[in-house]
């Protein structure tokens, strides 16, 4: 949806026109006019048109109406059975939660819009692979793959090394097509593949990635909601045992979807807001309690409960509650 406000072309001879001036170098409003360079213009024409592709996008996806969760599972489950016009009602009705994750990361070498645009691949990835009878709101689902999909561009397309703003927007384009592909192939696309899909010839692709090629710091942020991890946080080390390696045949949050489905739905939900699984914000007894119409003693119950279910089933795969639930 965004994808419309990707390129814009600066007329800035015509927009230098517009403000009418006179011998004295005053605008028609009395106002004086800083000395401004052809470039110094052409960098604020841009922002400013930046913005107003911002505001239009965020008032167009406005307009659709968030699903209740009845209506989450109603077209949940006929997306499922390849219904194209429930899948794009679950995609646009959670447009904004992409803008509000997205936000996040502003500041952090990608523009707000570009942001969105990958944080929607997130959202389309989690509407395919939702699966309604799991007893989650897909919200508290798709938050997790919205963040993936951001967190993996930042790292792929912020850079030490200033490349030429034409030279970026190309690269970006193989980096898109080369995550679409791999979504779709479940494998990392060749340069062939990623040449066929754009419709590019295959030496300039190759080309173009070798510039995104580069050097990373382990100390740079990586995720958002002020949590500071940074690469190093999350580099294994080597000489210890790594209870993930039980894992390497799947994606831990699919694998602990699978285990939760064990539970009760009280007993996820608990679980869920007490941990801040899939991206929500940790919440303590009081707060849970507050949320779904328990007492704090109640909540602290079922919590043990799940834990100890939750644990038998881990046990089985050789792992530790603390691989999932850290503090």
């Amino acid at each position: 949806m965004t994808e419309k406000f990707a390129d814009f072309e600066l007329d800035i001879d015509g927009i230098a026109a517009d403000e009418s001036t006179d011998a004295t170098g005053t605008n028609m409003l009395g106002r004086a006019l800083p000395e401004t360079s052809h470039d110094d213009l052409a960098e604020l024409v841009a922002k400013d048109r930046t913005m107003d592709a911002t505001q239009l996008y965020l008032s167009e996806i406005g307009a659709a109406p968030l699903l209740s969760a009845e209506e989450e599972v109603y077209y949940a489950r006929r997306a499922r059975r390849g219904c194209m016009k429930s899948r794009q009602k679950m995609i646009e009705s959670n447009l904004r939660l992409v803008v509000k994750i997205a936000r996040r990361y502003m500041n952090r070498g990608l523009a707000l819009l570009d942001l969105i645009d990958e944080g929607n691949l997130g959202l389309i990835r989690a509407v395919e692979k939702f699966d309604p009878e799991r007893g989650f709101r897909f919200s508290t689902y798709a938050t997790w793959w919205i963040r993936q999909t951001i967190e993996r561009a930042l790292m792929s397309q912020t850079r030490t090394i200033r490349l030429p703003i034409h030279v970026v927007k190309e690269i970006n384009v193989y980096l898109r097509a080369s995550r679409e592909l791999a979504a779709k192939l479940d494998h990392e696309p060749t340069p062939e593949e990623i040449a066929e899909k754009v419709g590019k010839p295959v030496e300039n692709v190759i080309k173009m990635l070798k510039l995104n090629e580069r050097s990373s710091s382990i100390d740079v942020p990586l995720g958002g909601d002020d949590d500071n991890k940074a690469l190093v946080d999350i580099l294994g080390d080597e000489g210890a045992d790594d209870p993930a390696d039980v894992l390497q045949d799947g994606d831990i949050q699919e694998r602990l979807v699978k285990w939760l489905d064990e539970l009760s739905p009280k007993q996820r939900e608990v679980l869920v807001q007490r941990y801040g699984l899939f991206g929500e914000e940790p919440a303590t007894l009081e707060q849970v309690g507050e949320r779904i119409g328990l007492t704090r003693e109640r909540v602290r119950q079922i919590q043990a409960e799940a834990l100890s279910r939750l644990r038998e089933l881990m046990a089985r795969h050789q792992l530790d509650e603390k691989v999932l639930f850290r503090d």
